[in-house]
């Protein structure tokens, strides 16, 4: 008969934790007895072959708990190293459904494991024991420094990635189903992840991928036997790489390709005007001007913005007709603008830049506010009418 429970695999890396993984076993398996019987608790310690002789105490442990397992490293992989490694072994040799990161130390509250599960069960794909939600906390005997490297390091991610709903980006406490693990662990295979980036590269890339992630406050506590592993290169990795991954993100978004395709039209609009204006009329030049930049769109666009979009050859003619038509609501408003501006305020010098000798009036200024208002037309037209998704073209079929 098939079992319909659901294998919960605890994986915990070590190096050195040869007076630690007793009692993290005991008290784990402690946990283990009050779960619903729906659970299939195991332990699996990845030991990075420790000089202590962890490895060894880790076997004894098992002569006694068949639930207790051991991934022995031949060589030191770190903290993501390890994970990976014991993420593969419980998927493919525990038939994991759910896994957890957990310290060998016991730093991570093992009695809040029944809460994260249940998270699970509501439907998270992800649940992060947090210290900083209502419940949790860091040890009051931290010094000013590590509690101001741990606080504001979390405020600083969060700005960054301008994500306020989760509070504790850094913890190591999670529980993660097997799903999410199988989609993102083979986006983490650089070097850049064998380490603590790994912590902050697994979240990111979840979310990124759209995986639920919840939080359940937990109370850190600080080791009692060893030594910590983390030294100033975790703060120093951690920033860079946030700082890489955010500056990425924005460099690739949609929106960011459009504002800077934008920006070049305008420029481009701006110039072309200044030059039309000294062979024809203000309006007549004005509207040139707009056309000049459309074109200029239309190409940046086709190449760069909508670039996972890019029109087939035989597709541009009739979509730089539509490109105009759409682009019609822009000029209509920039028309408008530049008439009403002309009519009520009228053609009125301003500034001269002396660098290029060119004269700022009123009539510039007009431009600028006309071609600010139209971008945001501009952004929904071509994201909607040109270079419509090929989801948004099924769903109309």
């Amino acid at each position: 008969m098939v079992s319909t429970k659901q294998k919960v695999v605890i994986i915990i890396p070590t190096y050195n934790e040869s007076g630690n993984v007793k009692n993290t076993s005991q008290a784990l398996q402690k946990v283990f007895r009050t779960l619903p019987s729906i659970y299939d608790p195991h332990i699996l310690f990845v030991d990075d072959s420790s000089p202590d002789g962890t490895a060894l105490v880790v076997r004894e442990i098992i002569k006694t708990h068949p639930n207790v397992h051991l991934l022995l490293n031949k060589t030191k992989s770190g903290l993501g190293g390890a994970y990976k490694k014991g993420m593969r072994y419980s998927m493919d040799k525990l038939s994991a459904d759910v896994m957890f990161e957990f310290d060998a130390d016991l730093s991570h509250d093992p009695t809040q494991i029944p809460a994260m599960l249940a998270k699970i069960s509501e439907g998270y794909d992800m649940v992060m024991g947090s210290r900083y939600i209502s419940g949790g906390g860091i040890p009051s005997n931290w010094g000013f420094h590590r509690k101001f490297l741990s606080v504001v390091g979390n405020t600083f991610i969060r700005t960054v990635m301008l994500n306020f709903k989760l509070h504790d980006w850094t913890t190591g406490y999670r529980a993660i189903k097997s799903s999410v693990a199988v989609a993102i662990v083979p986006e983490l295979q650089s070097s850049a992840f064998s380490g603590y980036t790994w912590q902050i590269g697994f979240l990111i890339k979840s979310l990124a991928a759209g995986f639920k992630v919840a939080e359940v406050p937990f109370k850190f506590v600080d080791r009692t036997y060893g030594h910590s592993k983390l030294g100033p290169e975790y703060i120093v990795n951690t920033i860079v790489y946030i700082m890489k991954v955010r500056l990425d993100q924005i460099f690739k978004h949609r929106l960011f390709k459009f504002i800077v395709t934008g920006g070049t039209g305008a420029l481009v609009q701006f110039m072309a005007l200044y030059l039309y204006r000294r062979a024809i009329p203000y309006q007549l030049a004005f509207f040139l001007a707009i056309e000049t930049a459309v074109v200029s769109n239309f190409i940046l666009s086709n190449i760069w913005t909508f670039a996972d979009r890019k029109l087939k050859a035989k597709a541009i003619p009739g979509k730089f007709v539509q490109f105009n038509l759409a682009s019609g609501g822009s000029i209509l408003i920039q028309q408008t603008i530049a008439f009403l501006g002309e009519r009520f305020i009228g053609l009125v010098a301003l500034f001269t830049v002396p660098i290029i000798n060119m004269h700022i009036d009123t009539g510039m200024m007009f431009a600028v506010v006309g071609i600010l208002v139209g971008m945001f037309w501009n952004f929904f037209a071509y994201n909607h009418f040109i270079w419509r998704s090929t989801s948004t073209e099924a769903k109309k079929k």
